[in-house]
């Protein structure tokens, strides 16, 4: 069973930037998410403030304005945004086939760390005990 991945627009390569921001330090004030994520490119505060905007009226982050400073947070998890990212990447690039897109992955440079190999060793012995069952 495929898990549920809420119907948000797919963010915009600057949106996600925005996103990662917010996921790294969780919810923020328009003059906090620009010092930490604009301000060494010369974007202006305006800029900031436009962009959650355009993101709270698409739905990608929710605003709380019950104090001055409203405050934004992401609606959308990172593990549900990357997951909506790679099972799109898999249908348009890999035919659907996910294995197609590990054997590519893994069999690119660099190479995959030990932690990693573990982790995807764990992964695959989880799906093979769960198909015993």
């Amino acid at each position: 069973m495929r898990s549920r991945i809420p119907q948000t627009p797919k963010p915009t390569e600057a949106e996600l930037g925005i996103l990662n921001v917010l996921w790294q330090h969780g919810p923020m004030t328009v003059r906090e998410l620009h010092e930490a994520h604009y301000r060494d490119d010369g974007t202006g505060y305006t800029t900031s403030l436009k962009m959650l905007q355009i993101m709270h009226a698409k739905g990608l982050v929710e605003r709380d304005d019950s104090q001055r400073a409203h405050v934004y947070r992401a609606v959308i998890s990172k593990e549900s945004n990357q997951q909506r990212f790679l099972s799109d990447m898999v249908q348009r690039v890999f035919d659907g086939s996910p294995s197609r897109l590990v054997l590519q992955a893994l069999g690119g440079q660099p190479h995959a760390s030990q932690q990693e190999l573990d982790e995807i060793r764990a992964l695959l012995d989880s799906i093979e005990s769960g198909r015993q069952a």
